[in-house]
């Protein structure tokens, strides 16, 4: 992979992070102020959940980080990958559940049920990308195991010649 494009991800990753450690710090604890006439409990699942949909995308980027890493050390097709793939699936599945919760949790309320419908919707669409990355974690078991056929290929050949 070309590392202009490596590099610029890892930018546009790091500048992530930053906002989101931004938002945890410095939004959340205005979200909970905003929430003082909630009563406690529904208050502290409605900032408990936020906090959790942030995680989960942080968690994601600093995966992607990791195997931006393999990548650029050639080694992204190596059993290593798995792990950060795997973090990454279960992490949007967590996203997706969080999502269907503050749904969940928003339905009895005031709140228009378009947006609890848009906010159902994004839990789909959610599940979907880990679905998405699940089919692109088996792409990545068979290459690997073509990489594995090809240098036991490779080597049956060099015992010939």
């Amino acid at each position: 992979m070309n590392t202009a494009a490596v590099a610029a991800l890892k930018v546009v990753i790091a500048l992530s992070l930053a906002g989101s450690l931004l938002v945890q710090v410095g939004m959340i604890p205005l979200i909970w102020n905003d929430l003082e006439d909630v009563p406690l409990g529904v208050r502290t699942v409605a900032v408990s959940l936020l906090v959790l949909e942030i995680v989960v995308l942080q968690v994601v980027a600093l995966c992607v980080w990791k195997l931006l890493t393999l990548v650029s050390r050639g080694s992204v097709f190596s059993p290593a990958a798995f792990r950060y793939v795997d973090i990454i699936i279960t992490a949007v599945c967590a996203g997706s559940v969080t999502t269907a919760a503050i749904a969940v949790m928003l339905a009895p309320g005031e709140t228009a049920p378009g947006i609890v419908g848009l906010l159902c919707g994004a839990s789909l669409v959610i599940a979907g990308v880990a679905l998405v990355v699940y089919v692109l974690r088996m792409l990545l078991r068979q290459a690997i195991s073509r990489e594995a056929e090809a240098a036991q290929l490779r080597s049956e050949l060099e015992e010939v010649i």
